[in-house]
């Protein structure tokens, strides 16, 4: 708790406009092209306007190009926490062995560290994807936390609805995406935070937060698709889940997406992607009002801060780590 209101993370997964492209298949994505200048300056506003601090999770290969560096500097000099997301953003990387995992991590934190000027102590893994040697490479490296979970039953259900928009995508590329969401399982994973025993050290777990009881997401980007057919109950969707997070003792994460900010008047390529029907001005205002509903009534706080708390709470929910190469 930071005084007398509950604690709410406030997290951004800085996913480029080539890294849509690639998971979506779509050729001319390996030119790298990057919409991170036009992001930077359209969410640093926002943000400052509504004087929060986030999380924001940067992609390692993002971070290693010049063309990128003035960007993630200004996101970093404003004061937000900078995040590990990997290096080369592939949500299969839970099928990764550990040498390959430590690479993926220790590169972004290079580059990460270089234009930033931060070393993160904090990761999120590409597409949710999370395995045991995931978690003890983090330990190994000193991570003070990992928000790669997200306790949802509609992960297949996303996942079918990607391969409908993708149809013509090559067999091998399929297989590669089969398990993109996760599985119905995944939807047994605990919404609170907690802690795992990772070979006698700990390491704290943020998930991203969905609704008590029946683990439907509330995210911003879901919440600006229900807005699509009603403000209203997006809204509703939005205080349901506040409202049920508190009387189940949930400090919920939130999670936020360059798409949220960026419409299609910005970002005409990923018109595949839902709710690119929107202009940039309509999205930034429904964040915005999104914004000001969670500092009403929490302290919003960056996943650092999130985690020192979890970790501080006596009585931590200690989980120990399976031993199955994705962990669910």
């Amino acid at each position: 708790m930071k005084g007398t209101r509950p604690l709410l993370s406030l997290g951004v997964d800085l996913d480029n406009l080539w890294s849509y492209m690639k998971i979506h298949g779509d050729p001319g994505w390996e030119a790298l092209p990057s919409y991170l200048d036009t992001l930077a300056k359209i969410m640093l506003e926002v943000l400052r306007r509504q004087g929060l601090r986030a999380t924001l999770f940067v992609v390692g290969q993002d971070a290693a190009l010049e063309k990128n560096a003035a960007a993630l500097g200004a996101l970093s000099a404003a004061g937000h926490e900078i995040g590990n997301h990997s290096f080369r953003h592939e949500p299969w990387f839970h099928l990764y062995t550990r040498p390959e995992i430590e690479d993926e991590v220790a590169r972004a934190e290079e580059a990460i560290e270089k234009a930033t000027g931060r070393r993160p102590v904090g990761f999120r893994g590409p597409g949710y994807s999370l395995s045991p040697d995931t978690l003890r490479v983090l330990v190994s490296r000193g991570y003070q936390y990992d928000c790669s979970t997200l306790p949802t039953f509609l992960g297949p259900f996303a996942r079918a609805y990607y391969f409908w928009k993708s149809r013509g995508m090559p067999d091998a590329e399929r297989e590669k995406r089969r398990k993109l969401f996760g599985s119905f399982r995944d939807g047994l994973q605990p919404i609170r935070p907690y802690t795992w025993s990772v070979d006698d050290h700990r390491l704290v777990e943020i998930p991203v937060t969905t609704m008590p009881v029946v683990r439907v997401p509330f995210h911003m980007s879901y919440l600006l698709y229900l807005m699509r057919f009603s403000r209203s109950a997006a809204m509703l969707h939005l205080k349901t889940a506040l409202t049920l997070c508190r009387l189940s003792g949930v400090t919920p994460s939130f999670l936020l997406h360059p798409l949220d900010f960026l419409g299609c008047d910005q970002v005409k390529e990923l018109a595949f992607f839902p709710g690119m029907d929107l202009t940039t001005a309509a999205k930034v205002e429904f964040v915005e009002d999104v914004l000001r509903r969670l500092t009403a009534t929490h302290d919003v706080v960056t996943l650092e801060e999130h985690a020192r708390a979890v970790g501080a709470a006596p009585g931590a929910v200690v989980r120990r780590m399976r031993q199955e190469r994705a962990l669910g």
